[in-house]
């Protein structure tokens, strides 16, 4: 019925593909639709999604048209290209799709899942004329599919472990491949230390980026409640709709970014509510009427801000978690550990699955009470049994086997 959709998601066996080759020629043979179009460009191992919506919440209630790209999506693929905060409906959707793969056929372009899609994006914001468009990055970012746009501002947000099968295998590496998002004199903002700081300030002298370093010593948490925190950066005070510590982080990001668009001054005083009013499903969020709490946490980094906020709202919770394969497996073990009084393991519905034995022995390292369970939606089901809070956690694709096992046991 829909055969754009039918065609996107054929594509899925081509698997990752780095590179600029093949989505270059394939905005070429549409037109160069990302020519022209405002955007803010984000990258980072943790917190894209929330510094997007963050900032597509601002735009918004500044009165702009705002399209948003991000992946993975969790039940949809609607949910991956957004317009002024909505899914895009499955008939425009198909409509651009039918679009890109008519320019991939006829220019024998044989591109990725990912590239399609990236593609899609960029033509729906161009012909649905929105102001400025969001864009996530999808792993990296020097070859990333989205990385042939020239932004008003690029993030990249804490660089951590991830993907080292294309990354690299020292955070020095990844740092440089995210880095490759910034353009000559494009401002660029980060929140990052260490030595992927030290990276991003030398790739960022090589070519003439502006850097914005904002120092997490500014920012601090007034309060901390399961539906949003308050906190304070620099000399302002901000109410976050998305729960969690680490939420501050990825604030104050969005707030450096809007100063450095040209137009700030028309924008900035839309900030507090856009940043009040914001949501973003699935970081940190507890399921209406369940004693669920559903999130996304699938590096080091992000599990130890995850373990903080668990522990200091909900104290003990029995953990469900599936991970894929090229993640820190025993890093986040070792975090999570901490706050589960139980650990129920399974593998996500996913080809980059991680097997879950050897999951379940990196738990078993630092928690006595370890199950393995063929599923997600059993190991759901045999938490469920307890009286207690269940915290869902590991990769979008366990979140997506969550959920989907709920629907069905209702």
């Amino acid at each position: 019925m829909h055969a754009g959709i039918e065609w996107l998601n054929g594509l899925s066996i081509k698997g990752i593909r780095p590179g600029l080759g093949s989505i270059s020629a394939l905005a070429k043979a549409l037109g160069d639709p990302q020519e022209g179009l405002r955007t803010i460009h984000v990258a980072g191992s943790d917190g894209k999604g929330s510094v997007c919506c963050m900032l597509e919440s601002i735009l918004i209630s500044a009165g702009y048209r705002v399209g948003m790209f991000n992946t993975p999506y969790i039940l949809s693929v609607n949910e991956s290209i957004r317009i002024d905060g909505r899914n895009i409906d499955d008939s425009l959707l198909d409509s651009y799709l039918l679009r890109v793969m008519k320019g991939s056929e006829e220019h024998a372009i044989d591109c990725t899942n990912f590239e399609a899609l990236t593609a899609c994006a960029f033509l729906c914001f161009r012909e649905e004329k929105v102001d400025i468009a969001i864009i996530e990055v999808g792993m990296g970012g020097r070859e990333d599919a989205t990385n042939i746009i020239v932004p008003d501002v690029s993030v990249i947000n804490n660089i951590s472990l991830e993907h080292t099968a294309f990354l690299g295998d020292t955070v020095e590496e990844i740092a440089w491949q995210k880095a490759g998002i910034m353009k000559p004199g494009v401002p660029c903002v980060t929140i990052n230390t260490g030595v992927a700081l030290d990276t991003l300030r030398r790739c960022s002298a090589e070519i003439g980026c502006p850097l914005i370093s904002v120092d997490p010593d500014d920012i601090s948490i007034i309060a901390s409640r399961p539906e949003c925190i308050m906190m304070r950066y620099g000399c302002d005070c901000f109410e976050i709709g998305i729960p969690g510590r680490h939420q501050a982080r990825n604030a104050a990001l969005a707030v450096e970014a809007i100063r450095c668009l040209k137009d700030s001054s028309r924008i900035s005083p839309f900030i507090r509510i856009g940043l009040e009013s914001a949501h973003w499903p699935f970081r940190m969020e507890k399921l209406p009427d369940r004693s669920i709490v559903l999130d996304v946490t699938h590096t080091r980094k992000g599990a130890e801000c995850l373990e903080e906020d668990i522990s200091e709202i909900y104290g003990k919770v029995v953990l469900v978690t599936a991970m894929l394969s090229d993640k820190d497996l025993d890093g986040v073990a070792e975090t999570l550990s901490k706050i589960a009084k139980k650990v129920l393991i399974s593998s996500p519905c996913s080809p980059r699955a991680a097997d879950k034995e050897e999951l379940a022995s990196c738990y078993r390292r630092y928690c006595d009470d370890v199950e393995v369970f063929d599923t997600v939606g059993e190991a759901v089901e045999q938490a469920l049994k307890n009286d207690d809070i269940i915290l869902v956690t590991g990769s979008f694709r366990t979140a997506e086997d969550c959920l989907r096992w709920l629907r069905t046991a209702e």
